[in-house]
């Protein structure tokens, strides 16, 4: 993997000169065609070793390119308020938009090269930081990431050359610190991380380039012609990554909506009981000290007029105001629709001790656009596997994630669409939009009940309750909260 590398070769400055401005012009040519495109975005990742010219490669490549759309994106170590949130939650907020081209230092890899450099490193550990990464990857990959991946390299005479050169010389003495000094000494470890990390994590939709770092001026040129390559590729290469625990299991179809008890009541004074100490005590779980260091995500989805709206009120009005966030879900913005599908929803994530309610969510993914053929089968099917790795991480973190699906009979949908249509105060709730879902309402059964049999886990289970009455619909999920909440110990 690095023989080459370590051998230290070298480009003269004539063959240099002779390919430089030619490089030159082909990277910005296809870096405006990128632009125009606007079909993909390109993401590099910056890693090598110590001492090996990454930060002045990069720097030069912005000096080819036009950096008004570039963006060089440094992860240090994950601050208070990073660590308040799920740990990807800080690399999706930095992917760069279609058209676009992020560069990376610091990224995911670096606590994987750490661990992977420790004198008895946990293997399991690594083994699944390994696959979260190719996860993570493959996810970025198959909607419109591309990824390009640099290792800097450099034999260890090199690197203490290099390194004694920059000490010399007073303007260049500031570009060594610690780490670098302290890096020549773990040469052959760190070697030997970065080889087990590289191998483990390379794939083809997301490979690695092994860049010799000798020589500036070959640097330079191998980085150029990496970055030219990648631009130059017709379509991203859609990962075919699937370990065989993340396939979806194909269970037998439950028809989960066909099995609710639609003629589920509750008397209006047992319902203004209930509601109230279901409520005081929902207040009570938020405000104590154990949920300061848990979160709540709340999901909502439902047919039309099935009284999310209601249910979410009598929520919040156990809550103090300052202490969640409603987010309505409606169709993308073109921003939203620039980047994965998942990051307007990472955007949102609760931290520690706030509460986050999603009137519809990312389901909308295997819910509306699958069923208006937005999108591909591949693309939804594809979602089972990335929301259920997006909920896993809200969990790992702290968050109770509860999803609430509320059902109506098409009779009893009718009957309110039509009290919508005459009120006054609600004829902005019903649109020719909610009539036309309607009339699919078969094809959004079928999408749901799928939708149910990929994505109620045990960490983010489904609540399907029938909605015919409001005010059981109502009192049952606010048990379900107060259960999930004392359950958790908060």
């Amino acid at each position: 993997m690095f023989q080459e590398a370590e051998a230290d070769p070298q480009l003269s400055q004539d063959e240099f000169k002779k390919i430089e401005q030619h490089l030159r012009i082909q990277l910005v040519n296809e870096q405006y065609r990128h632009i125009a495109l606007k079909d993909r975005a390109l993401l590099i990742l910056v890693a090598g070793i110590d001492g090996a010219g990454k930060g002045e490669t990069i720097n030069l490549l912005n000096e080819w390119m036009d950096p008004r759309h570039i963006h060089t994106i440094a992860f240090s170590e994950a601050s208070r308020e990073d660590r308040a949130y799920p740990a990807a939650r800080r690399f999706w907020m930095k992917l760069p938009a279609k058209g676009e081209i992020g560069i990376v230092f610091g990224s995911r890899y670096t606590s994987l090269f750490k661990e992977a450099a420790r004198k008895n490193p946990d293997l399991e550990a690594l083994e699944q930081d390994i696959l979260f990464v190719k996860r993570f990857e493959s996810t970025l990959a198959a909607n419109g990431v591309q990824i390009l991946k640099l290792w800097f390299h450099l034999s260890r005479e090199a690197q203490q050359a290099r390194i004694d050169d920059l000490l010399a010389n007073p303007s260049t003495a500031w570009q060594v610190d610690k780490l670098d000094l302290t890096a020549h000494k773990k040469f052959n470890s760190i070697r030997r991380a970065s080889q087990l990390v590289l191998a483990g994590t390379d794939a083809p939709h997301t490979p690695w380039v092994v860049i010799p770092s000798a020589d500036p001026k070959l640097r330079m040129v191998r980085t150029a012609q990496a970055v030219l390559a990648s631009l130059k590729v017709g379509a991203i290469r859609v990962p075919v990554f699937h370990e065989p625990d993340s396939v979806p299991v194909q269970q037998p179809q439950v028809k989960w909506l066909e099995q609710l008890d639609h003629n589920a009541t509750l008397s209006k004074s047992d319902y203004e009981t209930q509601i109230l100490l279901l409520q005081n005590r929902l207040a009570q779980l938020v405000r104590q000290k154990g949920f300061q260091k848990r979160s709540l995500a709340l999901v909502f989805e439902g047919a039309d007029a099935a009284g999310k709206g209601g249910a979410i009120r009598r929520v919040t009005r156990a809550i103090d105001a300052r202490q969640f966030d409603v987010m309505p879900v409606a169709a993308p913005t073109p921003p939203e629709m620039s980047r994965p599908y998942l990051w307007r929803f990472w955007r949102n994530v609760p931290r520690r001790g706030r509460i986050a309610i999603f009137d519809r969510s990312w389901y909308g993914r295997v819910l509306v656009e699958r069923v208006e053929k937005l999108i591909t089968r591949a693309s939804w099917t594809r979602a089972y596997d990335e929301i259920n790795d997006f909920e896993q991480q809200m969990v790992e973190k702290g968050t109770i994630v509860l999803k609430f699906w509320l059902a109506v009979t098409p009779a009893e949908q009718l009957k309110r669409f039509k009290a919508r249509a005459h009120s006054p105060f609600k004829q902005f709730k019903i649109t020719e939009e909610d009539w036309r879902n309607r009339r699919k309402a078969k094809a959004y059964s079928v999408a749901a009940n799928e939708m149910f049999t990929h994505t109620n886990t045990s960490v983010a289970p489904w609540h399907i309750l029938p909605a015919d009455d409001k005010h059981y619909a109502r009192v049952e999920v606010l048990k379900a909260i107060v259960k999930a909440l004392e359950h958790a110990q908060v």
